[in-house]
């Protein structure tokens, strides 16, 4: 009986044992399987070919734009307003008659001051023919000349009186603020009307003394307005100021911008940007592209579906484009979408390129 039991327990754990060891087989087997899933792994991406074009450096700034040429006419005579000839926003010319103020009183006076002057004039001449044939002192001669000189030059001054009744614009351009009405009594240096010149329009801004190397006159200039979103204006530096601003630290430029639409108007809030270096048929890519580790630049590179770090160095920035010094070469293709997930030599499915 008892070599029988032992045969018994001796075959039991024999059983065991293969069971055991069977099903830790198949727990090899399955964390194989998953290794070799983890190894085939696919991360979808967006990518984009190395490219050339020109890209160019340049410094923005704000600025609020005004007019070139703009008057704040007032009226040289007291009077009341007659007539109003123009409204805000018309166009007028040089020398232009904007408004009438009433001219009886000074034309009265211009006629007055004619009449007195003929009549000294001919007193003039007769006294000139009689000191001539020495029969009138020097002294009542050129009293009378005297006198006819005075008397013609407040003529004159009677003249342009009653043509400062007539206000007239001294430039052309917009009327852009009207300070009168009909019936205003209006007194002398009173302001009546504010001319502008729209073109051409100009940005004044304020650029730090560093980058004054950088910027001469004649340079590009880009404009965008917040009031006119997605048009682009184009103009140039039409003058630097030599001098630096103690104060700020800052000199300042004028710009002059071309505006054949005519929609740019004094006050418009803009931002402007001064080209002061261009590289022809340069290497580039989007900047999505670049990830930044501290001064260090690098990007993903697919080849034959696999996705490589390659550290680059870039150089100017020009909208959603970064120019590549070294690093890439033409046609490589770079990951844009998904590198944060990437590592290097990752397989990549690329969704969109």
């Amino acid at each position: 009986m008892k070599t029988k039991s032992v045969g018994y327990y001796i075959v039991a754990a024999a059983l065991t044992l293969t069971s055991l060891s069977a099903c830790n087989n198949g727990e090899s087997e399955n964390n194989d399987n998953t290794g070799d899933n983890d190894s085939t792994l696919v991360i979808p991406v967006e990518a984009m070919d190395v490219t050339r074009g020109d890209i160019s450096a340049y410094y923005s700034n704000t600025a609020t734009l005004e007019a070139v040429e703009e008057a704040t006419i007032v009226s040289k005579i007291r009077g009341i307003v007659q007539e109003i000839k123009v409204e805000e926003g018309d166009q007028v010319k040089k020398g232009q008659v904007l408004a009438q103020i009433e001219d009886d009183q000074y034309r009265i006076e211009s006629e007055r001051a004619k009449a007195t002057m003929d009549r000294l004039y001919n007193e003039y001449q007769r006294n000139k023919e009689l000191f001539e044939k020495e029969l009138i002192s020097a002294e009542v001669y050129e009293n009378s000349r005297y006198e006819y000189e005075s008397q013609k030059s407040a003529y004159e001054l009677a003249e342009l009186n009653l043509e400062y009744s007539s206000i007239r614009s001294p430039i052309s351009g917009v009327i852009s603020q009207r300070f009168i009405k009909v019936g205003n009594m209006i007194g002398t240096d009173q302001q009546v009307f504010h001319v502008s010149d729209f073109d051409p329009i100009q940005a004044i801004i304020h650029i730090p003394e560093h980058e004054r190397s950088k910027i001469r006159k004649g340079q590009k200039a880009e404009l965008s307005a917040d009031a006119l979103p997605g048009q682009t204006f184009t103009g140039s530096i039409e003058r630097i100021s030599p001098i630096i601003d103690p104060q700020t630290g800052t000199f300042k430029v004028t710009v002059y911008l071309n505006d054949e639409s005519d929609l740019l108007r004094p006050g418009m809030f803009g931002r402007i940007k001064i080209v002061y270096d261009t590289r022809m048929n340069t290497k580039m890519i989007p900047k999505s592209a670049v990830i930044s580790v501290d001064e260090t630049q690098s990007v993903f590179v697919v080849k034959d579906s696999v996705a490589y770090k390659k550290i680059i160095r870039t150089g100017y920035v020009n909208g959603k484009n970064i120019e590549v010094i070294d690093g890439l070469d033409d046609g490589e293709i770079v990951v844009t979408t998904g590198q944060g997930s990437l590592t290097d030599s990752t397989r990549v499915n690329i969704v969109k390129i």
